[in-house]
């Protein structure tokens, strides 16, 4: 299994996993477009990989921005193999407390967002007639509950089943989805939400590591932005519909289901 030669667009790719995805494709010997809300950020990164990287401004929740990044990847590397819906946001509330406007930020950027650059992705994948692979960027959210998230528990809860309607549509044109599925990662995502919930809850940073985050995994341990761009490597190369529809946990044993 390779993606030598295919083209990638990996949105919310200018840092944390995201990022980390784009390196690993690139070392793969993919093309791979840094797709993310920070213009200069998403240069900067490109920059970095080299030629084979693309740096492109897109707001994941405008519609006119995801398909004109869209059109700017495929122009520029002549085709789109791969999307991976990566972009998102955390907010750590009660839900008695949870600000209206913040839970429809938070469901536009995960759940609108991967709508809309799913369908930009396979109208050029249709037309090209050669398939394709959309990875989403899930969470063990997708599958279990935790204190204090409800958008973002429904919104990974919601990829899932936007990842099998696409499976079971892109069949027919050879398109393939999947769900990866993280449990924490050391990202400045999680380092935000680490104080947060030790002023909620009443403890201390060190016992919202051990007794909250990692409380789940088999060995005390966060999984890694290698650990999760590997697992989206090995969808993005994976050719058969064996696994269509199928998602991975990445989490040190937190979700086995």
């Amino acid at each position: 299994m390779s993606i030598a030669g295919k083209v990638a667009v990996v949105t919310g790719a200018a840092s944390g996993i995201g990022r980390g995805i784009g390196q690993t494709f690139v070392k793969a010997g993919a093309k791979v477009v840094i797709a993310d809300l920070n213009a200069a950020q998403a240069e900067a990164t490109a920059a970095e990989l080299g030629a084979n990287a693309l740096g492109v401004a897109m707001d994941v929740t405008s519609e006119s921005q995801v398909d004109s990044g869209m059109a700017q990847a495929a122009q520029h590397f002549g085709k789109i193999d791969i999307l991976v819906s990566n972009a998102g946001i955390q907010i750590v509330s009660p839900l008695q407390d949870f600000a209206y406007k913040d839970w429809q930020r938070l469901m536009a950027i995960h759940l609108d967002g991967a709508f809309l650059t799913t369908r930009a992705a396979l109208r050029h994948m249709y037309k090209q007639g050669t398939g394709g692979a959309i990875i989403y960027m899930g969470s063990v959210h997708s599958k279990e509950a935790s204190p204090l998230k409800a958008p973002y528990v429904t919104a990974k809860h919601g990829l899932m089943g936007l990842a099998k309607v696409v499976a079971k549509e892109g069949a027919a044109h050879g398109v393939r989805a999947n769900v990866v599925c993280p449990g924490f990662v050391r990202t400045p995502l999680v380092d935000k939400q680490i104080p947060e919930q030790a002023k909620t809850f009443g403890i201390s940073e060190e016992e919202v590591v051990k007794n909250i985050m990692l409380k789940g995994t088999v060995d005390g341990e966060f999984t890694t932005v290698d650990d999760v761009a590997n697992a989206v490597l090995f969808f993005a190369a994976f050719e058969t519909n064996a696994l269509t529809g199928q998602s991975l946990n990445v989490s040190h044993g937190w979700s086995m289901t």
